[in-house]
């Protein structure tokens, strides 16, 4: 009893590992500007919906939108900037730039579909113009690199995974382990494609793409001697980030 007991499970688990893969490989498509194939289980127009109903929130989080309009302006005029002259301007999303109250916490980051953040934290440690370019460069690369969407498509995938696992076979807490080692991983190339992209777009508008490497000695030090090892972090580290940044610099404008 015990042995065909064993054996409905395994089927039931191999059935539900089937329908997950074959579910990712139909969400399989080829991001038009990056050239790199991805899951993806949502529309650009789902992404937009996301971003434009979490923006309210997300600022909140960080003690609203910061209250100086020529801080604000100067980050719309280099968002745009950067936008209209790339190819993010291609792109189905809709770009807004928000600088964040938040006087402490060193961050910026992007929601679906074109909602970019930076903590006035993070601006107040900006050296110039350029810089600030290089961080929105940045968030905008991971808007146009679809990376929310693949995460979420992918982080799907790999519950599902688990869940075969725990029913089939009660390896469940294995799979998700190697599920999650997979997604932080993908997490610190989403951040190199990023920086990447950024490089890309700074040189389209008219920056000083080294100026990139200034803003990864600011994180480096903002982030201190204590900084989560680079395995364990859904961001590299930013040594890392700088030579490739540099190998990015060589390869664009060699173009």
């Amino acid at each position: 009893m015990r042995s065909r007991n064993f054996k409905f499970r395994l089927l039931i688990g191999v059935a539900i590992a089937l329908f997950f893969v074959v579910k990712r490989c139909s969400q399989q498509e080829v991001n038009p500007y990056t050239g790199r194939t991805q899951t993806i289980s949502m529309s650009a127009d789902k992404e937009i919906a996301i971003g434009l109903q979490s923006a309210p929130q997300m600022a909140q989080q960080y003690g609203g939108l910061h209250p100086n309009n020529q801080f604000q302006a100067l980050v719309d005029n280099v968002g745009n900037k950067l936008v209209n002259n790339s190819i993010a301007k291609e792109t189905p999303y809709q770009y807004e730039f928000h600088l964040l109250n938040d006087q402490n916490t060193i961050n910026a980051f992007a929601l679906p579909g074109g909602q970019i953040f930076i903590t006035y934290a993070l601006f107040s440690k900006l050296e110039n113009e350029d810089q600030l370019a290089g961080v929105l460069g940045h968030e905008i690369g991971h808007v146009l690199g679809r990376h929310s969407a693949e995460r979420i498509a992918e982080t799907e995938y790999w519950q599902g995974l688990a869940t075969a696992g725990s029913v089939g076979a009660d390896i469940g807490d294995m799979v998700g382990s190697i599920g999650q080692n997979t997604l932080l991983t993908n997490g610190r190339g989403d951040e190199l494609e990023s920086d990447d992209l950024g490089v890309r777009f700074m040189i389209d508008a008219g920056y000083n793409p080294e100026e990139m490497i200034g803003v990864m000695e600011i994180l480096k030090a903002a982030a201190g001697p204590n900084r989560v090892p680079e395995f364990q972090s859904t961001h590299p580290d930013p040594d890392n980030r700088i030579e490739k940044i540099q190998e990015a610099i060589k390869k664009y404008k060699n173009q």
